[in-house]
């Protein structure tokens, strides 16, 4: 069977590799970010599989293409993916797991000294040339060194921050709803008693009902004065208007963001204070890992419509045995 001339829909914001792998092994029809209803009636009834970009794929535009097979979704977050729908309508979904997990996690590190060291603070005062005007650039007030880390989500990504920090010779702890058994690490299943324990928080944990502004003003509280917060999962998971609060009166010391609630909009009062360490959702941008990710979104259509077997279905959306 050639699949050269199978219909895959995608979209003109697509990753650009994913758009020139696909015009090379399908039919690719092109829909603006409207979605499928900018394509003639006729067309969407020929669009077997598509491949959703940062947008997400809607319920609404599931049912605008009745033949739709598969959704390869970019990014390991699909939560702009109505993965239920899809389930409905037996759409396999697919996303790009393992790709970025050494990327994230070496941000996330980065990211943690950043906050802790003011390296990009010190820099500047470099570059404005105030080393030489004004003297050295003053002690940053905290060290990464004796710190206690509690990982809030240990899957993949956040296993591997956690084998990065290891070497720095920091404590590790982590919560998630249940325990692993292949980690040395102490396991808390409330988020709240490891905040108490901890003075080093780490969320990244995806965007879900129960994760929805978890990291609040009494989390805070219970981190404490010497404290820092660091979020490369999900902004959806922060009070933002708690954590600028406490960021301003020193209920935590410092924090570092690469999400944030409502992007590209950063709240005015998070960029406003000095300990805060603000990064523009960067955490897998890199060329070779976003070059990764897509290759595995069109790697995911080109297997489904040869075997019938995605690589890397969604468990919301299981492939059938046999």
């Amino acid at each position: 069977m050639s699949d050269t001339r199978i219909p895959v829909l995608a979209s003109v914001k697509s990753h650009p590799r994913v758009l020139e792998r696909l015009k090379e092994k399908f039919d690719l029809r092109l829909m603006e970010i409207d979605g499928p209803a900018s394509l003639p009636e006729a067309e969407r009834s020929e669009i077997r599989g598509a491949a959703a970009a940062f947008g997400g794929f809607s319920a609404e535009w599931m049912d605008m293409l009745p033949n739709l097979e598969v959704i390869a979704s970019f990014g390991v977050g699909y939560d702009a993916v109505n993965v239920g729908h899809a389930a409905s309508r037996g759409i396999i979904v697919t996303n790009t797991p393992d790709v970025l997990n050494d990327e994230v996690a070496d941000t996330t590190v980065a990211l943690l000294i950043n906050t802790v060291r003011r390296l990009p603070q010190a820099e500047q005062w470099l570059r404005e040339g105030r080393w030489e005007k004004d003297g050295p650039f003053p002690l940053s007030p905290l060290s990464l060194a004796g710190r206690h880390v509690g990982i809030f989500g240990l899957g993949r990504i956040g296993l591997e921050i956690a084998k990065r920090l290891e070497p720095f010779k920091l404590k590790i702890s982590y919560c998630t709803r249940t325990p692993r058994d292949d980690v040395p690490y102490k396991h808390y299943a409330s988020l709240l008693d490891m905040a108490r324990d901890v003075d080093t928080l780490i969320s990244i944990v995806p965007k879900t009902d129960a994760t929805h502004k978890v990291i609040n003003a009494e989390i805070l509280s219970a981190l404490g004065a010497n404290g820092v917060f660091v979020n490369a999962g999900r902004g959806w998971s922060v009070d933002e208007e708690d954590l600028a609060a406490a960021l301003k009166n020193g209920t935590i010391a410092a924090a570092g963001l690469d999400v944030f609630y409502d992007e590209p909009h950063v709240p005015q009062a998070l960029v406003d204070v000095p300990n805060a360490s603000l990064l523009p959702h960067v955490a897998s941008a890199s060329v070779p890992t976003r070059n990764g990710m897509a290759d595995l979104v069109v790697d995911n259509l080109i297997e489904w419509f040869s075997s019938g077997r995605a690589l890397t279905p969604v468990p919301e959306t299981p492939q059938k045995d046999g």
